[in-house]
């Protein structure tokens, strides 16, 4: 049983769940990163940390379908048995959720249902709210609708802009979800097991 990440970007979730992973030493490891984006920064930090990555550039395959059994097959190669998306700026289709049901799980940087897809942040600061977060939740074919399994809320000051909200939501990330992956793949936990709903 091991883990695999998945991310689009700079990756500091990633390498937050790596060194949690690691200080903690986990009973399910984190074995390998798939990375979708050619040159994102995520890719050194995997270099940095020893985990094996792999990138698969969408464009060159024919198909979606196509682009995940190549990703498939190299989770086979690692023995992945839990797929942890981390910053992965793409919606997951048939061939993965088939292959891991139950067993994907995301992170999103707001209090879904509120303000999902891309830019949550913005979003949550063009509304004006005064409380926003952080959403772990299963994934499955739509944009962030998959059942909650842990949320946190971060407040939202008058004073706010987007790099100093990011900031605050990001801490509350790198807190919860190597907390909730730990206990997802270590206990087995399903889907109509909630590990934690905890909105303060």
């Amino acid at each position: 049983m091991t883990i695999a990440v998945f991310a689009s970007g700079s990756g500091t979730n990633f390498e937050r769940l790596v060194q949690v992973s690691r200080e903690e030493r986990w009973l399910v490891p984190i074995v390998v990163l798939i990375c979708d984006q050619p040159g994102a920064h995520v890719l050194k930090r995997a270099d940095r940390l020893g985990v094996p990555s792999y990138v698969f550039s969408p464009k060159a395959f024919e198909t979606k379908a196509a682009y995940e059994q190549a990703v498939y097959d190299v989770l086979r190669r690692h023995d992945v048995t839990w797929i942890v998306l981390a910053g992965y700026m793409r919606l997951v289709g048939p061939t993965l959720l088939d292959a891991y049901p139950n067993r994907i799980v995301n992170i999103h940087p707001s209090l879904l249902p509120a303000f999902p897809g891309k830019n949550a942040v913005g979003q949550a600061l063009a509304h004006g709210v005064k409380v926003t977060g952080v959403t772990v939740h299963f994934v499955d074919e739509g944009m962030d609708t998959g059942s909650i399994i842990a949320q946190r809320a971060v407040d939202v000051s008058e004073t706010e802009d987007e790099h100093s909200l990011t900031a605050k939501i990001q801490a509350v990330e790198h807190e919860l979800y190597p907390h909730i992956v730990r206990q997802l793949t270590e206990e087995e936990t399903t889907k109509s097991d909630i590990v934690e709903r905890a909105v303060t």
